[in-house]
């Protein structure tokens, strides 16, 4: 007979799965509507929509926050403003770029080595000492990641596209913003911190906006837009964020990993049902060399070996 204390711990990890394959999901489909409208939505147009709806959406958090605690952000702005630049800026407008010339799967296996780009830049700066384990992982990543983007080939030139590159910075942007938001408005909730990124995100994102919006305004406001910014606002944007701080609240840092290592996977196969892209022999081998070192590294971490 099982007890109803491990019947109710059993299902908690269903449902605790469950959701991070949702957060998941909701997280890639970025990467998705980035391949799927291609060149027919201006990338930056969809940034600062999304990210203008993710700051009024979580506007309550901040108010609130604020009034909480009045003056908790104080000297702050400079660190709101990078945080804002590298994870919503970088990560924004050339991502929706990027899926204009490579694949939502390359998109997403770039983008899960930023945790590895934070161990790197960690051990650099003297911050964190890296153990045998960690970098062998690290070595297994970045062969993996250059597999990925060299497409197994040796004509290295010859074979990297430009939204690959686009991906790799935005991924170098976002190893930046994990570096720098539990550091940057530490006295306020999560969400409030994310509104806040999200809002200079916005403004960052609204120059280039602008300038989609003078220059080919049939497809900045075409009927097919406006679906396309509140989707990005609304999936990626506000659910994803609110979503995987529930789950953290609940579940602690597994949600981190478990999202992490989800997100490929479900790439691999919203790629196939929406897009028709399915994952090469490459894709594969250098999914499972950058997901697998970056395991690694991470265990090593976490056990100090």
């Amino acid at each position: 007979m099982v007890e109803p204390r491990e019947s109710a711990s059993k299902a908690r990890e269903v449902l605790g799965l469950l959701g991070f394959l949702l957060v998941a999901t909701a997280q890639v489909s970025n990467m998705i509507l980035a391949r799927g409208v291609a060149g027919s939505v201006p990338p930056f147009s969809i940034a600062f929509f999304r990210w203008t709806i993710v700051a009024l959406g979580l506007l309550p958090a901040v108010v609130m926050a604020l009034r909480e605690k009045p003056g908790v952000l104080q000297g702050q702005t400079f660190g709101i403003v990078a945080a804002g630049f590298l994870g919503m800026f970088i990560c924004g407008g050339p991502v929706y770029l990027a899926g204009v010339t490579t694949s939502a799967i390359n998109l997403a296996l770039i983008m899960a080595l930023a945790p590895l780009a934070v161990l790197l830049f960690s051990f650099i700066s003297g911050q964190e000492s890296v153990r045998r384990n960690q970098i062998i992982g690290m070595l297994l990543s970045l062969t993996g990641a250059a597999l990925i983007i060299t497409k197994g080939q040796a004509s290295v030139g010859a074979s990297i596209v430009t939204g690959d590159l686009l991906a790799l910075l935005a991924m170098l942007g976002w190893a930046g913003y994990t570096l720098l938001q539990n550091r940057v408005g530490s006295g306020v909730s999560f969400l409030a911190r994310i509104g806040l990124f999200a809002a200079a995100g916005a403004l960052f994102s609204l120059p280039f906006a602008i300038h989609e919006m003078w220059s080919a305004p049939s497809a900045a406001f075409s009927t097919r837009a406006p679906l396309v910014y509140l989707f990005a606002g609304l999936v990626p944007g506000l659910f994803a964020y609110s979503a995987y701080a529930y789950l953290g609240s609940k579940f602690g840092a597994v949600s981190t990993s478990l999202s992490l290592y989800l997100g490929p996977i479900v790439s691999a196969v919203l790629s196939i049902l929406f897009l028709g892209e399915a994952p090469t022999t490459i894709h594969l081998i250098g999914g499972a060399l950058s997901l697998g070192g970056m395991w690694l590294s991470l265990q090593a971490k976490q056990s100090g070996r």
